[in-house]
């Protein structure tokens, strides 16, 4: 029986992963510089630890970079981006059905506290959640499970009893060694990564109900 749900952040519930790749192409493309897809996805879900789009700039780049500069005008460009944003397709019916249901609901985003509580309390979302993880609460994030496993337990549910909804690689990972089911849900910049071992996959959580997702999970585990 399925007792929790626990959601990602960035680019799962709002789309923040394309904005930003985008706002990187912009500052890579003013030095002369293109920042591929393949090598920016490394980042995706995680930190900076496997690829940091800075250093590499500043390491590839002919003109002089200043990395406080480069950090001030990914903010500004990610900030007037935003301003556009939505909630992705789906994603408020999600909410709402699962507190209808009863269902315990979490974040475990390897993002920092104040930029998920930033946006959670813009779409108006935050309420929905009993608890929210994120890198701030943790030693490693994902694609370690640490985060799952700190959310799992203090929703007070196992592993078997949640589904965790997932954009990314590390993302899926890290689900999947906390042992739970994953629905991997890709935004544009995670659309045409190489996913394996996902329980389920949906272009937006508007494909399918929430009543009809929890169907399927359950008979996942049954076959």
């Amino acid at each position: 029986m399925i007792k929790a749900l626990i959601f990602d952040c960035d680019g799962l519930l709002i789309d923040t992963e394309t904005v930003q790749y985008h706002a990187f192409c912009e500052i890579y493309e003013s030095h002369g510089l293109d920042l591929p897809l393949d090598l920016y996805v490394q980042c995706v879900g995680s930190s900076f630890a496997d690829f940091d789009p800075f250093n590499h700039l500043k390491i590839n780049s002919a003109q002089n970079v200043d990395l406080e500069d480069m950090q001030a005008e990914l903010t500004a460009k990610i900030t007037e981006a935003m301003k556009k944003e939505k909630l992705r397709s789906g994603v408020q019916e999600y909410l709402e059905t699962a507190k209808e249901k009863g269902l315990k609901l979490g974040i475990a985003s390897s993002s920092t506290r104040e930029w998920v509580l930033g946006h959670l309390e813009k779409f108006d979302i935050i309420k929905y959640f009993d608890v929210i993880h994120t890198r701030d609460d943790v030693e490693k994030v994902k694609p370690d499970p640490e985060l799952y496993n700190k959310t799992l337990s203090t929703l007070g549910v196992h592993a078997n009893e949640t589904i965790i909804f997932e954009d990314s690689l590390n993302g899926l990972k890290a689900a999947k060694a906390a042992g739970a089911s994953c629905v991997i849900v890709p935004n544009k910049v995670t659309a045409k990564l190489p996913f394996e071992n996902h329980d389920i996959k949906l272009d937006s959580m508007s494909d399918r109900s929430l009543d009809e997702l929890l169907k399927e999970v359950v008979e996942c585990y049954n076959s």
